[in-house]
């Protein structure tokens, strides 16, 4: 395993500071102490057993987005907001499912029994194949227009595969495997019809198109099906008196797999939102948090995404933080790594002002530092590419019971509830408690501590 030592600047108080960003007063004392209270007395009142129970409830339907189930668990969600007090709205919007009429790739008078992408465009396009590799940005060559794209999977999403060779032109897109037995090809985004056959077939028509041009066809019919998802938001606001102006966001993701219970994936996180919003809201603030539950993310992170996309820049401009919590119960999950696991996975790989914040925080509570990693696939990616900085809080490797029906309430760990909702609350009141001022308005305080860089793969 590839590790990265890096150094982090920490204040007295535990608080810190990775990317120029300051947010504490020279006078260290008095925070310090703050600190010491908030994790000494205010964490202790975080309750596993209510978390526990969260997910007991929430993982006795599946939660698959746009189905009956998601509708319960919002219900639920949105209930628990509101008998605290906190100004709470369910947001709904859309999302499409897929029914295929026609699926058929043809290539020289032979059907290769290939199989349309979801979200595929419908339509029977013949023209000349072309070779693009992977259709990376940047890399797809012109003479694509009007003709069929054939692309090996990898290294991009096919959404993107199918973005970049319809910029070019390319009327229809034919993808083939990287592996012998990898059949999971993803969704594509409608433009074109797309279509995904085995490695060997694709391999083999890479080798035709040395010897000269090849002809495809391909036939996609497909019928659109519209449904409906949701993000719950809960704002808690500080004294107006006492406002910095600031948001910090924490959110997990409330929709399961199809028919899978999601005990961990992840009724796990939506537990910690709730019992931190119980926490918070009878802790002094000077800066609103926004507690959140994204639906969809199962399907590539479509609630996290529609969420970002409708605030107002106001709003994106003054958040300065992103908590996200999935899968944080797995009983089975992480292997021997400190934590049971535990790990801060930013999107570009670097450490930001969240990640210093839970090292600080599990350093300070554990006497272990949580190492960060690069990893997307979570809802801390729509965040980060509005430049909010963004961490995901997750046990790796994960459990086995992974996206399967056995994700259930007895590999729950009450432990690993209790330090991941311990480490996210009190890095997170690091910025909102009242004795820090407004994150451009501070003074460094400095410290030292050591947290790694790991290359651990989630799965």
């Amino acid at each position: 395993m590839f590790r990265r030592k890096t150094m982090i600047t920490v204040l007295a108080t535990g608080m810190l500071l990775s990317s120029g960003v300051v947010y504490a007063q020279t006078n260290s004392a008095p925070h310090a102490q703050a600190s010491t209270a908030f994790d000494n007395k205010v964490i202790k009142k975080i309750s596993a057993e209510n978390m526990y129970n969260t997910i007991k409830y929430l993982s006795s339907v599946p939660r698959e987005a746009g189905t009956e189930g998601e509708v319960r668990g919002v219900e639920y969600i949105e209930g628990q907001f509101k008998s605290l007090g906190l100004e709470t709205r369910r947001i709904p919007f859309p999302i499409y499912d897929y029914k295929t009429k026609k699926q058929q790739a043809i290539v020289d008078g032979v059907d290769l029994n290939g199989r349309a992408f979801s979200g595929s465009g419908s339509g029977n396009v013949t023209a000349e194949l072309v070779n693009v590799g992977k259709a990376l940005a940047g890399t797809v060559p012109d003479e694509v227009k009007g003709k069929i794209a054939l692309v090996v999977r990898g290294d991009i999403t096919f959404a993107e595969k199918v973005q970049n060779v319809a910029a070019k032109g390319a009327v229809g897109i034919l993808t083939y495997n990287n592996s012998p037995n990898g059949n999971n090809f993803g969704q594509a985004n409608g433009e074109i019809p797309a279509v995904a056959i085995t490695q060997a077939q694709g391999q083999e028509l890479v080798e035709k198109l040395k010897n000269g041009p090849v002809t495809a066809t391909l036939d996609v019919d497909i019928q659109t099906i519209e449904k409906t998802s949701y993000v719950v938001e809960a704002k808690l606001k500080p004294n107006k008196n006492k406002d910095t102006g600031e948001i910090v966001t924490i959110g997990a993701h409330h929709d399961s797999v199809p028919n899978g219970p999601g005990a961990n994936d992840d009724a796990s996180g939506v537990s910690a939102v709730l019992e931190l919003a119980r926490i918070f809201v009878n802790t002094p603030i000077d800066t609103e948090v926004r507690f959140l539950t994204f639906g969809s993310e199962e399907r590539g992170m479509k609630g996290s995404s529609y969420y970002v996309s409708q605030l107002p820049q106001s709003d994106t401009d003054r958040m300065v933080a992103h908590f996200q919590m999935d899968m944080i119960g797995g009983a089975e999950a992480g292997e021997d790594h400190p934590l049971g696991g535990l790990i801060m996975y930013t999107i570009d790989g670097h450490k930001n002002l969240v990640t210093d914040l839970g090292a600080s925080a599990s350093s300070r509570m554990y006497d272990v530092a949580v190492p960060y990693g690069q990893l997307g696939r979570s809802d801390h990616q729509p965040f980060h590419d509005v430049g909010i900085p963004s961490a995901l809080f997750i046990h790796s490797p994960v459990e086995p019971q992974y996206h399967k029906p056995t994700d259930t309430l007895e590999h729950i760990s009450k432990e690993k509830l209790q330090q991941v909702a311990s480490i996210v609350g009190a890095s997170a009141y690091q910025i909102v408690r009242p004795d820090t001022p407004a994150l451009n308005r501070a003074h460094v305080s400095p410290a030292s501590v050591d947290y790694d860089f790991e290359n651990r793969p989630v799965d």
